[in-house]
């Protein structure tokens, strides 16, 4: 009897894991700098000091994948203090460039190492 994957696999896409800074900022606000956690073509996780971040912002997000650096608009989706100062935070983007989407899905096929990619 094989087992299904039930609960373990509930993301719409496969998350690539990176850890690089990235800049993030509301629209129309000065830039942040953050590092992140992983990364999909439907969203980005990151770690972000000194600065609140609330449910339901908006923040624009840039950051590499491959040689191409990509800017993309999302809505805070969660974000939970890991510490007094740090908040990690989830972003589910809802415009991204299609040659990065393409490029991100193109990374989670199977059997392709991710690494240096970022």
């Amino acid at each position: 009897m094989s087992e299904s994957s039930g609960g373990a696999e509930r993301r719409k896409y496969h998350r690539i894991a990176t850890d690089q800074v990235i800049s993030f900022a509301e629209i129309d606000r000065p830039e942040q700098l953050a590092v992140s956690k992983d990364l999909s073509k439907g969203g980005i996780r990151f770690e972000a000091v000194g600065i609140e971040i609330d449910l339901g912002d908006v923040l624009r997000v840039t950051f590499k994948v491959a040689d191409l650096t990509v800017v993309a608009a999302g809505t805070v989706v969660w974000a939970t203090d890991t510490d007094p100062i740090t908040q990690e935070v989830g972003i589910e983007f809802h415009e991204i460039d299609p040659e990065a989407a393409r490029l991100l899905e193109e990374l989670v096929e199977p059997g392709l190492e991710p690494v240096g990619l970022f």
